[in-house]
């Protein structure tokens, strides 16, 4: 039996340890199955590297870690299995769309696409002063990552020493490997310029996505899912980081996914 491999990939200035508590939760679900954290450049322990400014070198990026990685040695026999976060989303879509041997499947999750969605549906307006200071301003980095979990989770106010614990956590991770202005505002050029391929994946695909979703409108997943005629499922309340918010309820979803996906996508046949 051939083991099941899957790639995870965040979004926008994020990395792998920013999946938090995540990767534990999916392997109570799928414990023979294997997966790979990915850092692109820029971001994590990549913090000194230079971004790409396209979704396309976000591809190549991936393609070489994995080219050099034990998990998938034998990546041309065996395509790998996706999960993908927002600005990760597109990256796996292009993944899907250029090589799609090397893909078996993804999972998207809160993502948005140029072409199907206005800007104002993308990106909310109302995040945008955020998102400025954020990614540009100097500012203590307590505060900056506070208003990063209020823009991409929806965590319960009972939950408040999990939202203080996890804005500790993301301050420390932003000290040890900081990514720098010009860098975030690479990425966020290369999500931008990212154009909805003309071709659609042939491959199976879940999309999920939060109608309580406060960073990109939950509107984005659903025009997605109607164009590609793909798999969508719903959240009611939790934030642009769904896995965050309710891993549970994600790896669900995927459970119930694989279950009944055209050929099954049991690891005996991807």
């Amino acid at each position: 039996m051939n083991i099941r491999r899957w790639v995870l990939l965040r979004g926008l200035v994020r990395e792998q340890r920013h999946w938090n508590d995540f990767p534990e939760i999916f392997k109570r679900y799928f414990p023979k199955d294997q997966f790979l954290l990915h850092d692109f450049a820029g971001n994590g322990k990549r913090f000194r590297e230079k971004s790409a400014t396209s979704i396309q070198g976000m591809v190549e990026d991936i393609r070489y870690t994995l080219a050099s990685d034990s998990l998938a040695s034998d990546t041309k026999q065996q395509p790998v299995h996706i999960i993908a976060l927002s600005l990760g989303a597109m990256v796996a879509t292009e993944w899907m769309i250029r090589y799609p041997d090397e893909c078996a499947a993804s999972v998207l999750i809160s993502t948005s696409m140029k072409g199907l969605n206005p800007l104002h549906q993308r990106l909310l307006p109302s995040t945008y002063p955020s998102i400025i200071r954020s990614l540009l301003l100097p500012g203590p980095l307590e505060q900056k990552e506070s208003r990063n979990l209020k823009l991409v989770s929806n965590l319960a106010t009972d939950d408040e020493t999990r939202r203080e614990n996890l804005i500790r956590q993301w301050a420390g991770y932003a000290r040890e490997c900081p990514v720098s202005a010009s860098n975030g505002l690479r990425q966020l050029i290369a999500a931008a310029r990212f154009q909805l391929p003309d071709k659609k994946p042939r491959q199976p695909v879940l999309i999920l996505r939060s109608r309580a979703d406060h960073l990109v409108s939950a509107e984005c997943s659903a025009t997605l899912a109607e164009h590609w005629h793909k798999s969508l499922q719903t959240h009611e309340t939790a934030g642009h980081d769904i896995p965050l918010d309710d891993a549970d309820w994600v790896c669900r979803r995927i459970v119930e996914w694989l279950g009944r996906a055209p050929g099954r996508l049991n690891a005996d046949k991807f």
